[in-house]
Protein backbone atom coordinates (compact mmCIF):
# COMPACT_ATOMS: atom_id res chain seq x y z
CA UNK A 1 0.00 0.00 0.00
CA UNK A 2 2.78 2.42 0.98
CA UNK A 3 4.70 1.64 -2.22
CA UNK A 4 1.54 2.31 -4.20
CA UNK A 5 1.10 5.72 -2.57
CA UNK A 6 4.72 6.57 -3.32
CA UNK A 7 4.30 5.61 -7.00
CA UNK A 8 1.05 7.57 -7.18
CA UNK A 9 2.81 10.62 -5.78
CA UNK A 10 5.59 10.08 -8.27
CA UNK A 11 3.07 9.85 -11.09
CA UNK A 12 1.42 13.13 -10.08
CA UNK A 13 4.78 14.87 -9.76
CA UNK A 14 5.93 13.44 -13.11
CA UNK A 15 3.26 15.39 -14.99
CA UNK A 16 3.55 18.63 -13.03
CA UNK A 17 5.78 20.17 -15.69
CA UNK A 18 4.98 23.00 -18.14
CA UNK A 19 5.12 20.65 -21.14
CA UNK A 20 2.83 18.07 -19.52
CA UNK A 21 0.32 20.67 -18.32
CA UNK A 22 0.23 22.21 -21.79
CA UNK A 23 -0.40 18.78 -23.34
CA UNK A 24 -3.14 18.08 -20.80
CA UNK A 25 -4.86 21.37 -21.65
CA UNK A 26 -4.84 21.15 -25.45
CA UNK A 27 -5.57 17.40 -25.62
CA UNK A 28 -8.54 17.63 -23.24
CA UNK A 29 -9.92 20.67 -25.05
CA UNK A 30 -9.49 18.94 -28.42
CA UNK A 31 -11.28 15.91 -27.01
CA UNK A 32 -14.22 18.04 -25.85
CA UNK A 33 -14.47 19.58 -29.32
CA UNK A 34 -14.29 16.18 -31.04
CA UNK A 35 -16.93 14.77 -28.70
CA UNK A 36 -19.19 17.77 -29.23
CA UNK A 37 -19.17 17.44 -33.01
CA UNK A 38 -21.78 14.92 -34.23
CA UNK A 39 -20.12 12.30 -36.37
CA UNK A 40 -16.78 12.36 -34.56
CA UNK A 41 -16.31 9.72 -31.87
CA UNK A 42 -13.81 9.30 -29.06
CA UNK A 43 -12.41 6.17 -30.71
CA UNK A 44 -11.90 7.92 -34.03
CA UNK A 45 -10.27 10.89 -32.32
CA UNK A 46 -7.86 8.67 -30.39
CA UNK A 47 -7.09 6.61 -33.52
CA UNK A 48 -6.25 9.75 -35.53
CA UNK A 49 -4.15 11.22 -32.72
CA UNK A 50 -2.09 8.02 -32.41
CA UNK A 51 -0.65 8.73 -35.84
CA UNK A 52 0.26 12.29 -34.82
CA UNK A 53 1.98 11.29 -31.55
CA UNK A 54 4.20 8.67 -33.18
CA UNK A 55 7.46 10.56 -32.50
CA UNK A 56 6.53 11.92 -29.07
CA UNK A 57 8.02 10.58 -25.84
CA UNK A 58 5.96 7.56 -24.69
CA UNK A 59 4.66 9.18 -21.50
CA UNK A 60 3.61 12.36 -23.31
CA UNK A 61 1.99 10.42 -26.14
CA UNK A 62 -0.14 8.34 -23.76
CA UNK A 63 -0.90 11.52 -21.79
CA UNK A 64 -2.32 13.23 -24.90
CA UNK A 65 -4.32 10.17 -25.95
CA UNK A 66 -5.85 9.61 -22.51
CA UNK A 67 -6.78 13.29 -22.11
CA UNK A 68 -8.42 13.34 -25.54
CA UNK A 69 -10.31 10.15 -24.66
CA UNK A 70 -11.70 11.62 -21.43
CA UNK A 71 -12.56 14.94 -23.05
CA UNK A 72 -14.36 13.34 -25.98
CA UNK A 73 -16.61 11.14 -23.82
CA UNK A 74 -17.61 14.21 -21.82
CA UNK A 75 -17.87 16.48 -24.87
CA UNK A 76 -20.63 14.37 -26.39
CA UNK A 77 -23.01 15.73 -23.76
CA UNK A 78 -22.95 19.18 -25.42
CA UNK A 79 -24.84 18.15 -28.53
CA UNK A 80 -26.91 15.59 -26.62
CA UNK A 81 -28.31 18.39 -24.47
CA UNK A 82 -28.57 21.15 -27.07
CA UNK A 83 -29.51 19.22 -30.20
CA UNK A 84 -30.80 15.87 -28.91
CA UNK A 85 -28.03 14.41 -31.09
CA UNK A 86 -25.42 12.49 -29.05
CA UNK A 87 -21.98 13.75 -30.00
CA UNK A 88 -20.68 10.27 -29.21
CA UNK A 89 -22.59 6.99 -28.65
CA UNK A 90 -21.73 7.29 -24.96
CA UNK A 91 -24.05 10.31 -24.70
CA UNK A 92 -27.13 8.67 -26.17
CA UNK A 93 -28.73 8.25 -22.72
CA UNK A 94 -27.99 11.90 -21.94
CA UNK A 95 -30.40 13.05 -24.64
CA UNK A 96 -33.39 11.57 -22.79
CA UNK A 97 -33.34 14.19 -20.03
CA UNK A 98 -30.67 16.66 -21.15
CA UNK A 99 -32.57 17.91 -24.19
CA UNK A 100 -35.93 18.33 -22.37
CA UNK A 101 -34.07 20.41 -19.77
CA UNK A 102 -32.63 22.56 -22.58
CA UNK A 103 -36.06 23.02 -24.16
CA UNK A 104 -37.39 24.24 -20.80
CA UNK A 105 -34.74 26.96 -20.66
CA UNK A 106 -32.26 25.10 -18.45
CA UNK A 107 -29.59 24.26 -21.00
CA UNK A 108 -26.86 25.86 -18.88
CA UNK A 109 -27.98 23.99 -15.77
CA UNK A 110 -28.04 20.72 -17.71
CA UNK A 111 -24.53 21.23 -19.08
CA UNK A 112 -23.23 22.23 -15.65
CA UNK A 113 -24.70 19.11 -14.07
CA UNK A 114 -23.28 16.99 -16.91
CA UNK A 115 -19.84 18.48 -16.29
CA UNK A 116 -19.78 17.89 -12.54
CA UNK A 117 -21.29 14.41 -12.94
CA UNK A 118 -18.67 13.43 -15.50
CA UNK A 119 -15.91 14.62 -13.17
CA UNK A 120 -17.34 12.77 -10.17
CA UNK A 121 -17.87 9.58 -12.20
CA UNK A 122 -14.26 9.65 -13.36
CA UNK A 123 -13.06 10.16 -9.77
CA UNK A 124 -15.01 7.06 -8.62
CA UNK A 125 -13.44 5.05 -11.44
CA UNK A 126 -9.95 6.39 -10.67
CA UNK A 127 -10.20 5.16 -7.08
CA UNK A 128 -11.31 1.73 -8.32
CA UNK A 129 -8.46 1.64 -10.85
CA UNK A 130 -5.85 2.41 -8.17
CA UNK A 131 -7.28 -0.26 -5.83
CA UNK A 132 -8.33 -3.08 -8.18
CA UNK A 133 -5.71 -3.03 -10.94
CA UNK A 134 -2.73 -4.11 -8.79
CA UNK A 135 -4.78 -6.99 -7.32
CA UNK A 136 -6.00 -8.11 -10.76
CA UNK A 137 -2.48 -7.92 -12.15
CA UNK A 138 -1.25 -10.17 -9.33
CA UNK A 139 -4.05 -12.68 -10.01
CA UNK A 140 -3.33 -12.55 -13.74
CA UNK A 141 0.18 -13.88 -13.11
CA UNK A 142 -1.49 -17.26 -12.53
CA UNK A 143 -2.80 -17.25 -16.11
CA UNK A 144 -1.06 -19.47 -18.62
CA UNK A 145 -1.41 -20.26 -22.30
CA UNK A 146 -4.75 -22.03 -21.88
CA UNK A 147 -6.30 -19.26 -19.78
CA UNK A 148 -5.23 -16.53 -22.20
CA UNK A 149 -6.88 -18.38 -25.09
CA UNK A 150 -10.22 -18.42 -23.27
CA UNK A 151 -9.75 -14.85 -22.05
CA UNK A 152 -9.26 -13.60 -25.61
CA UNK A 153 -12.34 -15.52 -26.77
CA UNK A 154 -14.34 -14.19 -23.81
CA UNK A 155 -13.41 -10.62 -24.73
CA UNK A 156 -14.77 -11.04 -28.25
CA UNK A 157 -17.92 -12.90 -27.13
CA UNK A 158 -18.87 -10.48 -24.36
CA UNK A 159 -18.19 -7.51 -26.62
CA UNK A 160 -20.49 -8.94 -29.26
CA UNK A 161 -23.10 -9.75 -26.62
CA UNK A 162 -23.26 -6.30 -25.07
CA UNK A 163 -22.72 -4.02 -28.08
CA UNK A 164 -25.44 -5.68 -30.17
CA UNK A 165 -28.19 -5.96 -27.58
CA UNK A 166 -31.02 -6.36 -30.11
CA UNK A 167 -29.27 -9.19 -31.97
CA UNK A 168 -26.14 -10.60 -30.26
CA UNK A 169 -25.55 -12.85 -33.27
CA UNK A 170 -24.50 -9.76 -35.24
CA UNK A 171 -22.01 -8.92 -32.51
CA UNK A 172 -20.58 -12.44 -32.64
CA UNK A 173 -20.29 -12.28 -36.44
CA UNK A 174 -18.48 -8.92 -36.24
CA UNK A 175 -16.07 -10.36 -33.66
CA UNK A 176 -15.38 -13.46 -35.77
CA UNK A 177 -14.70 -11.24 -38.80
CA UNK A 178 -12.11 -9.42 -36.71
CA UNK A 179 -10.51 -12.73 -35.68
CA UNK A 180 -10.36 -13.79 -39.34
CA UNK A 181 -8.64 -10.53 -40.29
CA UNK A 182 -6.09 -11.13 -37.52
CA UNK A 183 -5.20 -14.50 -39.10
CA UNK A 184 -3.94 -12.80 -42.28
CA UNK A 185 -0.16 -12.64 -42.68
CA UNK A 186 2.81 -14.50 -41.26
CA UNK A 187 2.00 -16.63 -38.21
CA UNK A 188 4.35 -16.40 -35.27
CA UNK A 189 5.31 -20.03 -34.51
CA UNK A 190 6.51 -21.29 -37.90
CA UNK A 191 6.64 -18.07 -40.00
CA UNK A 192 4.13 -19.51 -42.47
CA UNK A 193 2.10 -17.01 -44.52
CA UNK A 194 -1.66 -17.44 -44.35
CA UNK A 195 -4.51 -15.97 -46.38
CA UNK A 196 -2.29 -13.57 -48.33
CA UNK A 197 -3.63 -14.72 -51.75
CA UNK A 198 -0.29 -13.94 -53.36
CA UNK A 199 -0.33 -10.30 -52.24
CA UNK A 200 3.13 -9.60 -50.82
CA UNK A 201 1.93 -6.53 -48.89
CA UNK A 202 -0.30 -8.81 -46.78
CA UNK A 203 2.71 -10.84 -45.62
CA UNK A 204 3.03 -8.66 -42.53
CA UNK A 205 -0.69 -8.87 -41.82
CA UNK A 206 -3.29 -6.13 -41.70
CA UNK A 207 -2.01 -3.24 -39.61
CA UNK A 208 -4.33 -2.32 -36.76
CA UNK A 209 -4.19 1.48 -37.10
CA UNK A 210 -5.28 1.74 -40.78
CA UNK A 211 -8.01 -0.83 -40.16
CA UNK A 212 -9.21 1.03 -37.08
CA UNK A 213 -9.05 4.46 -38.70
CA UNK A 214 -11.08 3.09 -41.60
CA UNK A 215 -13.66 1.27 -39.48
CA UNK A 216 -14.26 4.22 -37.16
CA UNK A 217 -13.12 7.25 -39.18
CA UNK A 218 -13.83 6.77 -42.88
CA UNK A 219 -16.96 4.72 -42.17
CA UNK A 220 -18.22 7.55 -39.95
CA UNK A 221 -17.58 10.07 -42.74
CA UNK A 222 -19.73 8.02 -45.12
CA UNK A 223 -22.42 7.66 -42.47
CA UNK A 224 -22.50 11.37 -41.59
CA UNK A 225 -22.67 12.44 -45.23
CA UNK A 226 -25.62 10.09 -45.75
CA UNK A 227 -27.61 11.52 -42.85
CA UNK A 228 -29.60 14.74 -43.06
CA UNK A 229 -28.22 18.00 -41.65
CA UNK A 230 -28.35 18.59 -37.90
CA UNK A 231 -31.04 20.56 -36.14
CA UNK A 232 -30.92 24.19 -34.96
CA UNK A 233 -28.58 24.88 -32.07
CA UNK A 234 -30.10 25.99 -28.80
CA UNK A 235 -28.15 28.60 -26.85
CA UNK A 236 -27.45 28.37 -23.13
CA UNK A 237 -28.54 31.57 -21.48
CA UNK A 238 -28.94 30.43 -17.89
CA UNK A 239 -26.49 29.57 -15.11
CA UNK A 240 -23.85 26.96 -16.02
CA UNK A 241 -22.14 26.34 -12.67
CA UNK A 242 -24.55 24.18 -10.63
CA UNK A 243 -25.34 24.80 -6.99
CA UNK A 244 -23.85 22.45 -4.42
CA UNK A 245 -27.34 21.44 -3.29
CA UNK A 246 -28.23 20.27 -6.82
CA UNK A 247 -25.23 17.96 -6.92
CA UNK A 248 -25.44 16.78 -3.29
CA UNK A 249 -29.15 15.95 -3.59
CA UNK A 250 -28.33 13.01 -5.86
CA UNK A 251 -25.12 11.87 -4.15
CA UNK A 252 -26.23 8.23 -3.94
CA UNK A 253 -27.21 8.24 -7.60
CA UNK A 254 -23.75 9.58 -8.43
CA UNK A 255 -22.00 6.97 -6.29
CA UNK A 256 -24.11 4.09 -7.61
CA UNK A 257 -23.71 5.18 -11.23
CA UNK A 258 -19.97 5.56 -10.74
CA UNK A 259 -19.69 1.99 -9.47
CA UNK A 260 -21.90 0.63 -12.27
CA UNK A 261 -19.88 2.46 -14.91
CA UNK A 262 -16.61 1.24 -13.44
CA UNK A 263 -17.67 -2.40 -13.44
CA UNK A 264 -19.10 -2.10 -16.96
CA UNK A 265 -15.70 -0.75 -18.00
CA UNK A 266 -13.95 -3.78 -16.51
CA UNK A 267 -15.86 -6.08 -18.88
CA UNK A 268 -13.70 -6.21 -22.05
CA UNK A 269 -14.97 -4.44 -25.13
CA UNK A 270 -18.29 -3.14 -23.78
CA UNK A 271 -17.86 0.62 -23.77
CA UNK A 272 -19.20 3.85 -22.35
CA UNK A 273 -22.64 3.72 -23.96
CA UNK A 274 -23.51 0.52 -22.05
CA UNK A 275 -22.25 2.13 -18.84
CA UNK A 276 -24.51 5.12 -19.40
CA UNK A 277 -27.62 3.04 -20.17
CA UNK A 278 -27.01 0.64 -17.27
CA UNK A 279 -26.58 3.55 -14.83
CA UNK A 280 -29.65 5.31 -16.21
CA UNK A 281 -31.79 2.16 -15.89
CA UNK A 282 -30.60 1.54 -12.32
CA UNK A 283 -31.33 5.15 -11.33
CA UNK A 284 -34.81 5.01 -12.81
CA UNK A 285 -35.55 1.71 -11.07
CA UNK A 286 -34.88 3.07 -7.56
CA UNK A 287 -35.78 6.73 -8.04
CA UNK A 288 -38.59 8.44 -6.17
CA UNK A 289 -39.11 10.62 -9.27
CA UNK A 290 -39.64 7.93 -11.92
CA UNK A 291 -42.30 10.02 -13.64
CA UNK A 292 -39.71 12.70 -14.45
CA UNK A 293 -37.33 10.40 -16.33
CA UNK A 294 -37.37 11.23 -20.03
CA UNK A 295 -39.06 14.57 -19.35
CA UNK A 296 -36.15 16.56 -17.95
CA UNK A 297 -35.00 14.68 -14.86
CA UNK A 298 -31.80 16.01 -13.34
CA UNK A 299 -31.28 12.64 -11.67
CA UNK A 300 -31.47 10.83 -15.00
CA UNK A 301 -28.98 13.23 -16.56
CA UNK A 302 -26.57 12.83 -13.64
CA UNK A 303 -26.82 9.01 -13.77
CA UNK A 304 -26.09 8.85 -17.51
CA UNK A 305 -23.11 11.21 -17.43
CA UNK A 306 -21.63 9.71 -14.28
CA UNK A 307 -21.95 6.20 -15.71
CA UNK A 308 -20.29 6.86 -19.08
CA UNK A 309 -17.35 8.76 -17.56
CA UNK A 310 -16.73 6.11 -14.88
CA UNK A 311 -16.28 3.54 -17.66
CA UNK A 312 -13.02 5.22 -18.76
CA UNK A 313 -10.88 4.37 -15.70
CA UNK A 314 -12.81 1.10 -15.36
CA UNK A 315 -11.87 0.18 -18.92
CA UNK A 316 -8.20 0.79 -18.12
CA UNK A 317 -8.24 -2.00 -15.50
CA UNK A 318 -8.39 -4.95 -17.98
CA UNK A 319 -6.49 -2.88 -20.55
CA UNK A 320 -3.45 -2.50 -18.33
CA UNK A 321 -3.53 -5.79 -16.40
CA UNK A 322 -4.75 -8.27 -19.04
CA UNK A 323 -4.12 -6.39 -22.32
CA UNK A 324 -7.85 -6.79 -22.98
CA UNK A 325 -9.42 -3.45 -23.96
CA UNK A 326 -12.37 -2.42 -21.83
CA UNK A 327 -13.73 -0.24 -24.64
CA UNK A 328 -13.16 0.49 -28.32
CA UNK A 329 -11.02 3.53 -27.51
CA UNK A 330 -9.01 1.44 -25.04
CA UNK A 331 -8.30 -0.93 -27.93
CA UNK A 332 -6.63 1.93 -29.76
CA UNK A 333 -4.71 2.82 -26.62
CA UNK A 334 -3.32 -0.74 -26.43
CA UNK A 335 -2.01 -0.35 -29.97
CA UNK A 336 -0.48 3.02 -29.02
CA UNK A 337 1.20 1.51 -25.97
CA UNK A 338 2.83 -1.23 -28.04
CA UNK A 339 3.93 1.36 -30.62
CA UNK A 340 5.63 3.34 -27.84
CA UNK A 341 7.31 0.31 -26.26
CA UNK A 342 4.91 -0.21 -23.34
CA UNK A 343 3.61 -3.75 -22.88
CA UNK A 344 0.28 -3.92 -21.04
CA UNK A 345 -0.63 -7.26 -19.50
CA UNK A 346 0.08 -9.41 -16.45
CA UNK A 347 3.77 -8.49 -16.43
CA UNK A 348 3.13 -4.75 -16.35
CA UNK A 349 3.27 -4.54 -12.55
CA UNK A 350 6.58 -6.41 -12.64
CA UNK A 351 8.25 -4.65 -15.57
CA UNK A 352 6.79 -1.15 -15.32
CA UNK A 353 4.69 -0.74 -12.12
CA UNK A 354 4.92 3.05 -12.09
CA UNK A 355 3.08 3.23 -15.43
CA UNK A 356 -0.20 2.18 -13.80
CA UNK A 357 0.00 5.08 -11.37
CA UNK A 358 0.97 7.44 -14.18
CA UNK A 359 -2.33 6.49 -15.85
CA UNK A 360 -4.12 7.29 -12.57
CA UNK A 361 -2.37 10.68 -12.48
CA UNK A 362 -3.27 11.36 -16.13
CA UNK A 363 -6.94 10.62 -15.46
CA UNK A 364 -6.87 12.91 -12.42
CA UNK A 365 -5.33 15.84 -14.31
CA UNK A 366 -7.61 15.38 -17.33
CA UNK A 367 -10.64 15.40 -15.00
CA UNK A 368 -9.53 18.73 -13.54
CA UNK A 369 -8.98 20.15 -17.03
CA UNK A 370 -12.37 18.84 -18.18
CA UNK A 371 -14.07 20.43 -15.17
CA UNK A 372 -12.42 23.80 -15.80
CA UNK A 373 -13.12 23.85 -19.53
CA UNK A 374 -16.65 22.54 -19.11
CA UNK A 375 -17.68 25.21 -16.61
CA UNK A 376 -15.87 28.19 -18.14
CA UNK A 377 -15.91 27.64 -21.91
CA UNK A 378 -19.45 26.36 -22.44
CA UNK A 379 -20.66 29.31 -24.53
CA UNK A 380 -17.49 29.69 -26.67
CA UNK A 381 -17.52 25.95 -27.38
CA UNK A 382 -21.03 26.25 -28.81
CA UNK A 383 -19.60 28.13 -31.81
CA UNK A 384 -17.72 24.97 -32.77
CA UNK A 385 -21.04 23.26 -33.42
CA UNK A 386 -21.76 25.77 -36.19
CA UNK A 387 -18.92 24.46 -38.40
CA UNK A 388 -20.51 23.11 -41.62
CA UNK A 389 -20.23 19.35 -41.53
CA UNK A 390 -19.14 19.23 -45.18
CA UNK A 391 -15.96 21.15 -44.30
CA UNK A 392 -15.48 19.15 -41.13
CA UNK A 393 -15.70 15.77 -42.85
CA UNK A 394 -13.20 16.92 -45.49
CA UNK A 395 -10.67 17.65 -42.74
CA UNK A 396 -11.37 14.30 -41.08
CA UNK A 397 -10.84 12.50 -44.40
CA UNK A 398 -7.45 14.15 -44.85
CA UNK A 399 -6.48 13.09 -41.32
CA UNK A 400 -7.60 9.52 -42.04
CA UNK A 401 -5.41 9.34 -45.15
CA UNK A 402 -2.38 11.06 -43.62
CA UNK A 403 -2.66 9.06 -40.41
CA UNK A 404 -2.84 5.73 -42.24
CA UNK A 405 0.11 6.60 -44.46
CA UNK A 406 2.35 8.21 -41.83
CA UNK A 407 3.31 5.17 -39.73
CA UNK A 408 4.85 2.93 -42.42
CA UNK A 409 4.74 5.27 -45.48
CA UNK A 410 2.90 2.62 -47.55
CA UNK A 411 0.04 3.46 -49.89
CA UNK A 412 -1.21 -0.06 -49.19
CA UNK A 413 -2.22 1.07 -45.70
CA UNK A 414 -4.32 3.85 -47.23
CA UNK A 415 -6.08 1.23 -49.36
CA UNK A 416 -6.64 -0.84 -46.19
CA UNK A 417 -8.15 2.21 -44.50
CA UNK A 418 -10.52 2.87 -47.40
CA UNK A 419 -11.45 -0.80 -47.67
CA UNK A 420 -12.24 -1.11 -43.96
CA UNK A 421 -14.13 2.18 -44.14
CA UNK A 422 -16.42 0.90 -46.89
CA UNK A 423 -16.90 -2.47 -45.17
CA UNK A 424 -17.49 -0.71 -41.86
CA UNK A 425 -20.09 1.58 -43.40
CA UNK A 426 -21.95 -1.36 -44.93
CA UNK A 427 -21.86 -3.28 -41.65
CA UNK A 428 -23.14 -0.25 -39.73
CA UNK A 429 -26.01 0.15 -42.16
CA UNK A 430 -26.89 -3.47 -41.42
CA UNK A 431 -26.69 -2.72 -37.63
CA UNK A 432 -23.47 -4.64 -36.99
CA UNK A 433 -21.36 -3.13 -34.17
CA UNK A 434 -17.77 -2.09 -34.89
CA UNK A 435 -16.27 -2.66 -31.43
CA UNK A 436 -16.24 -6.51 -31.69
CA UNK A 437 -14.65 -6.27 -35.14
CA UNK A 438 -11.76 -4.16 -33.88
CA UNK A 439 -11.47 -6.19 -30.70
CA UNK A 440 -11.27 -9.36 -32.81
CA UNK A 441 -8.35 -7.89 -34.79
CA UNK A 442 -6.54 -7.00 -31.56
CA UNK A 443 -7.19 -10.25 -29.71
CA UNK A 444 -6.80 -12.51 -32.75
CA UNK A 445 -3.04 -12.84 -32.34
CA UNK A 446 -3.42 -13.61 -28.63
CA UNK A 447 -6.08 -16.25 -29.29
CA UNK A 448 -4.30 -17.87 -32.23
CA UNK A 449 -0.85 -17.95 -30.60
CA UNK A 450 -2.06 -19.41 -27.31
CA UNK A 451 -4.29 -22.01 -28.99
CA UNK A 452 -1.46 -23.39 -31.11
CA UNK A 453 1.11 -23.05 -28.33
CA UNK A 454 -1.17 -24.96 -25.94
CA UNK A 455 -1.70 -27.75 -28.45
CA UNK A 456 2.05 -27.85 -29.12
CA UNK A 457 2.80 -28.26 -25.41
CA UNK A 458 0.42 -31.23 -25.13
CA UNK A 459 1.18 -32.84 -28.50
CA UNK A 460 -2.30 -32.00 -29.78
CA UNK A 461 -4.25 -32.92 -26.63
CA UNK A 462 -6.90 -30.18 -26.03
CA UNK A 463 -7.96 -31.43 -22.58
CA UNK A 464 -5.96 -28.84 -20.53
CA UNK A 465 -8.10 -26.13 -22.12
CA UNK A 466 -11.08 -27.64 -20.28
CA UNK A 467 -9.60 -29.28 -17.18
CA UNK A 468 -7.47 -26.51 -15.68
CA UNK A 469 -9.59 -24.72 -13.03
CA UNK A 470 -9.39 -21.14 -14.35
CA UNK A 471 -9.77 -22.30 -17.96
CA UNK A 472 -12.83 -24.38 -17.04
CA UNK A 473 -14.48 -21.43 -15.26
CA UNK A 474 -13.93 -19.05 -18.19
CA UNK A 475 -15.13 -21.72 -20.64
CA UNK A 476 -18.36 -22.24 -18.65
CA UNK A 477 -18.95 -18.47 -18.51
CA UNK A 478 -18.55 -18.25 -22.30
CA UNK A 479 -21.00 -21.11 -22.87
CA UNK A 480 -23.56 -19.56 -20.52
CA UNK A 481 -23.14 -16.16 -22.18
CA UNK A 482 -23.84 -17.63 -25.62
CA UNK A 483 -26.80 -19.68 -24.36
CA UNK A 484 -28.37 -16.67 -22.62
CA UNK A 485 -28.15 -14.70 -25.88
CA UNK A 486 -30.56 -17.21 -27.48
CA UNK A 487 -34.07 -15.75 -26.97
CA UNK A 488 -35.75 -19.12 -26.33
CA UNK A 489 -33.20 -20.07 -23.66
CA UNK A 490 -33.21 -16.70 -21.87
CA UNK A 491 -37.02 -16.63 -21.94
CA UNK A 492 -37.15 -20.11 -20.43
CA UNK A 493 -34.68 -19.20 -17.67
CA UNK A 494 -36.61 -16.03 -16.81
CA UNK A 495 -39.86 -17.96 -16.64
CA UNK A 496 -38.31 -20.52 -14.25
CA UNK A 497 -37.04 -17.79 -11.91
CA UNK A 498 -40.35 -15.95 -12.08
CA UNK A 499 -42.26 -19.12 -11.23
CA UNK A 500 -39.91 -19.90 -8.33
CA UNK A 501 -40.39 -16.42 -6.88
CA UNK A 502 -44.14 -16.77 -7.26
CA UNK A 503 -44.13 -20.11 -5.44
CA UNK A 504 -42.00 -18.66 -2.64
CA UNK A 505 -44.42 -15.73 -2.24
CA UNK A 506 -47.41 -18.05 -2.13
CA UNK A 507 -45.80 -20.19 0.58
CA UNK A 508 -44.89 -17.09 2.56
Amino acid sequence: MFDGLLMLGGGLAHFLTPVSLFNIAWATLLGIIIGALPGLTATMGVALLVTLTYKMAPDQAILCLMCLYCGAIYGGSRTAILLSIPGTPASAATTLDGHPLALSGKAGTAMGLATTSSALGTIVGIIALALIAPLLAEAALKFGTYEFFWLALFGVIISGQLTAIDDPLKGYIAGILGLLVAMVGMETLHAHQRFTFGISALGGGVDLIPAMVGAFGFAEILGVMKRSAQARIISSGDRVIPRFSEVFKYKWTTFRSGLIGTFVGIVPGVGEDVGAWASYAAAKRVSKEKHMFGKGSQEGLIAAETGNSAVIPGAMIPTLTLALPGSAAAAVLIAAMFIHGIRPGPLLMTENPEFLYQIVAILFFSTIAMLIFGLTLTKPLLTVLQVPRERLMAVVYVLCVVGSFAITQRMFDVYVMVGFGIVGFILREMKYPMAPLVLGIILGDLLDLNLRRGLLLTNGDPSPFFTRPISAVICIIIILTILMSIPAVSKRVRSIFTRDRGDASAQG
